[in-house]
C-alpha cells in the first residue's frame, strides 16, 4: 500500500535535486551563456558593418545645438557602448535600445555635469558591441578600432564646421577599455590652435597610460589644457584594480590596440581635482546623482559626502556609497555598462566650470 506514495516521494526528491543542481550550474555560468549569445559568430574580416554616419545631418548626432547659440564654450561628448551585441560587431546608428539608453542614462548622468559649461555636441557612431569589451579576441579589437574611425570623423567635422574658434572641453567614457579618446588627445596635441583652445579632457572610467601622455595631466584645480583620466573600482573589491588593468587595452605607437600592463595608468581624483595619491575623504565629496530617466536639462538632486576616493596602483579606489540609489542594477549586460548614476556629478560640474573660468581669464 505504501510502495506507490514512497516511489512518488523519491521521484519528486530526485527531480528537485536535479533542478537545484541545474539552477546552480546556470547561475554559475550565466555570464558565459549570455556572452556566448551576444557573440556575432562571424569573423570581423568578413563582417559587413552598418551604414556609416553622415555628420552633416542631424540624424548622426545625439545632441547638437541649434545655430545661433551664444555660449562661450563647447563640450564634445563621446558616449560609451550602450549596444549589447548579437548579430553585429558594431551597432547601427538607429539601434533603438542603445539610443534609448543614451537618452535615459548617459545624457542625464554624464552629459548633465557639463551643460552649464557650454554647447553640447554628442555624435552617434557605430559602437563596438558590449560583447567586444568582454573578450580580448582579435575580432573584438578590430570592432573597437572600427568604432574609433567614426569618433575621429565626428570630431574632425565638429572642429571644421561647428567649433568656430571656441574653447572646448572633451569628455568621453570608455568603460575601462579604449575607443580612441587618447588618439583624439594626441590629435589635439599635434595642432597648436586646437591645443590652445582645449579647456580640459575628461576621460571618465578610462584607463590611460601615465607615461608620456599627449596632454599634461591635470595636477591642480584651475589648470587648463590638461588631461583628467581615471578608472574606478570599489575599494572593498579585492583585486578588482588588477583585473581591470590586466584586461585594459590602449592604443600603441603603430595604431594598434595592446594591453596596458605592465605600464602604469593615469589616475585623476575627481574629488580633489588633481592627479594625486592623496586620499579624498567623504567630507570633501560635493555630490553624486542618480539622474536616470530625468528629462534632458533637468537638474538632479545631489547626494554629498557619499564616497571617499584615493588613487592606488593606477586605479581610483572608491568606498561604497550609502544611498541605495547609487547601486548598480539591471541584467547581466546592464551591470557591465556604465552605471545609471554618476558618483562625481557635482564634483565634475564644479571642476569643469573652474577650469573654463581660468581659461577665459588668461
Amino acid at each position: 500500500m505504501d510502495q506507490a506514495p514512497r516511489r512518488t516521494r523519491w521521484w519528486l526528491a530526485g527531480l528537485l535535486s536535479i533542478l537545484v543542481v541545474l539552477g546552480a550550474l546556470v547561475a554559475a555560468f550565466w555570464g558565459d551563456l549570455v556572452s556566448t549569445a551576444l557573440d556575432p559568430k562571424v569573423p570581423f574580416q568578413t563582417y559587413e558593418p552598418p551604414a556609416a554616419p553622415d555628420y552633416a545631418t542631424s540624424q548622426s548626432w545625439y545632441l547638437r545645438p541649434a545655430d545661433g547659440s551664444d555660449r562661450l564654450a563647447d563640450v564634445f561628448f563621446i558616449a560609451p557602448t550602450t549596444y549589447d551585441g548579437g548579430r553585429n560587431w558594431n551597432a547601427r546608428l538607429n539601434a533603438r535600445k542603445a539610443n534609448r539608453q543614451f537618452q535615459d542614462v548617459m545624457a542625464p548622468n554624464y552629459v548633465g555635469p557639463f551643460v552649464s559649461v557650454g554647447r553640447i555636441f554628442a555624435p552617434r557612431y557605430r559602437q563596438a558591441s558590449l560583447y567586444s569589451l568582454t573578450t580580448l579576441r582579435e575580432d573584438a579589437r578590430e570592432a573597437r578600432q572600427f568604432a574609433y574611425g567614426d569618433v575621429r570623423d565626428a570630431f574632425r567635422w565638429y572642429v571644421d564646421q561647428d567649433n568656430g574658434g571656441r574653447p572646448f572641453v572633451l569628455v568621453g567614457i570608455e568603460q575601462g577599455g579604449t575607443l580612441g579618446l587618447r588618439l583624439l588627445a594626441e590629435e589635439i596635441a599635434r595642432d597648436p590652435a586646437l591645443r590652445s583652445r582645449l579647456v580640459a579632457a575628461y576621460l571618465v572610467d578610462t584607463v590611460a597610460p601615465a607615461g608620456a601622455p599627449p596632454i599634461p595631466p591635470c595636477a591642480e584645480r584651475g589648470q587648463t589644457g590638461c588631461l583628467a583620466a581615471w578608472a574606478r573600482v570599489w575599494e572593498d573589491d579585492f583585486d578588482a584594480g588588477k583585473r581591470l588593468l590586466d584586461r585594459a587595452l590602449v592604443w600603441g605607437v603603430r595604431g594598434e590596440l595592446e594591453n596596458i600592463s605592465p605600464r602604469p595608468a593615469l589616475c585623476f581624483n575627481p574629488i580633489l581635482g588633481a592627479v594625486t595619491n592623496r586620499p579624498a575623504p567623504a567630507r570633501l565629496h560635493l555630490g553624486a546623482a542618480n539622474a536616470t530617466g530625468l528629462e534632458w536639462g533637468a537638474r538632479p538632486a545631489f547626494m554629498a559626502r557619499q564616497v571617499a576616493a584615493r588613487c592606488e596602483g593606477g586605479v581610483l579606489l572608491v568606498t561604497r556609497p550609502r544611498s541605495a540609489s547609487l547601486r548598480q542594477t539591471g541584467d547581466w549586460a546592464d551591470r557591465r555598462k556604465v552605471p545609471g548614476f554618476n558618483l562625481f556629478y557635482a564634483d565634475l560640474e564644479a571642476d569643469a566650470k573652474q577650469r573654463l573660468a581660468a581659461w577665459l581669464a588668461r
